[in-house]
């Protein structure tokens, strides 16, 4: 048992974060201090929320490229409406925000549902189209901080015993999906359709829909993050998040998700996020140039994917010798 747990990819990435931590902590010990922590995990939740959808959707055997363009029409589509409305309540704002990420993810889900497009074609297009309607709707310009009501900005920071309300939103989607994902039937059809679809298709599954499912969900933390992302930093323009697509891959990469389905947890999309959260603010802190901390983020992908390879290698080596000895 406890062979096991030390050999779990979660164990060994909470090690490793406490390793980064602790060497940062050598040359920079105010970094580790409850205060700075909180603060740290405050600005990965964005980066939390999306690694948990696309995990989900990664699990199917597809991936959503999308996520960060749909956080920017959202976000983008909420600001306007506040600045339409700026005394429109903020659980309408909240239920926008997630129906429109929601039916953004739907139209992904469809598209590799009913047309069989690959995943990668199909949210490499929406990607470009959802951009492409952010310029269309905002006419180019910005929605600045002073055209924001207060309340609108102010959502996002409250304090909840000594949180932000950002952070309890992390933290809450996360407790939600663990539960999803080992509680319930939908959660056992992810893992079970991306694991093995054909054995899936023979139980009765629909592997098309169930993927449809995974990318709904995808989009509704994408719309989510939208709000909370222009809210926060109270701003939103056409590029907001540009490139973010890439670190949430990445997040779940490190977190042990398996891009061949059917592998993963939301725990390791958790850890993959704060890793990736621990180094992105630490690097500047010790002055390391910012082409280092490229660098550094993309070692540790290719470490990952290199680790994830030789797990399922071992795992086929077992089975292979397991079959021997009763043969």
């Amino acid at each position: 048992m406890l062979k096991r747990l030390l050999a779990s990819r979660e164990v060994i990435l909470l090690g490793a974060i406490g390793v980064l931590l602790a060497l940062i902590a050598t040359r920079f010990p105010g970094f580790v201090t409850p205060s700075n922590l909180a603060g740290v995990f405050n600005d990965t939740s964005p980066l939390i929320l999306l690694a948990v959808g696309q995990m989900i959707v990664i699990l199917t055997k597809c991936i959503d490229l999308s996520v960060a363009a749909n956080l920017a029409l959202t976000g983008m589509v909420v600001s306007m409406i506040n600045v339409a409305a700026p005394g429109l309540p903020i659980v309408v704002i909240l239920l926008v925000a997630v129906g429109l990420g929601t039916a953004l993810g739907m139209i992904n889900g469809l598209l590799v549902w009913k047309l069989a497009i690959p995943p990668i074609v199909v949210t490499l297009g929406t990607m470009t189209i959802f951009r492409g309607m952010i310029f269309l709707l905002s006419d180019g310009k910005w929605v600045n901080s002073h055209e924001m009501s207060e309340a609108f900005k102010a959502f996002p920071r409250a304090q909840v015993l000594g949180l932000p309300m950002l952070s309890w939103i992390a933290i809450a989607a996360v407790i939600l999906f663990t539960l999803v994902m080992t509680r319930t039937t939908l959660g056992r059809a992810f893992y079970a359709v991306g694991g093995n679809p054909h054995a899936a298709t023979y139980t009765g599954l629909n592997v098309g829909k169930t993927q449809f499912w995974a990318f709904a969900i995808s989009g509704a933390l994408a719309g989510l993050t939208g709000y909370l992302w222009v809210s926060r930093y109270a701003v939103s323009y056409v590029d907001i998040a540009g490139g973010f697509e890439l670190d949430v891959v990445a997040a779940c990469v490190i977190g042990g998700i398996s891009i061949a389905g059917g592998i993963g947890t939301v725990g390791g999309a958790l850890l993959g996020a704060l890793f990736l959260g621990v180094i992105k603010n630490a690097l500047p802190v010790v002055n390391i140039s910012p082409f280092w901390q490229l660098a550094i983020s993309g070692s540790a992908i290719i470490i990952a994917v290199a680790f994830n390879a030789r797990a399922n290698r071992e795992k086929g080596r077992i089975i292979l010798k397991s079959a021997e000895h009763t043969a």
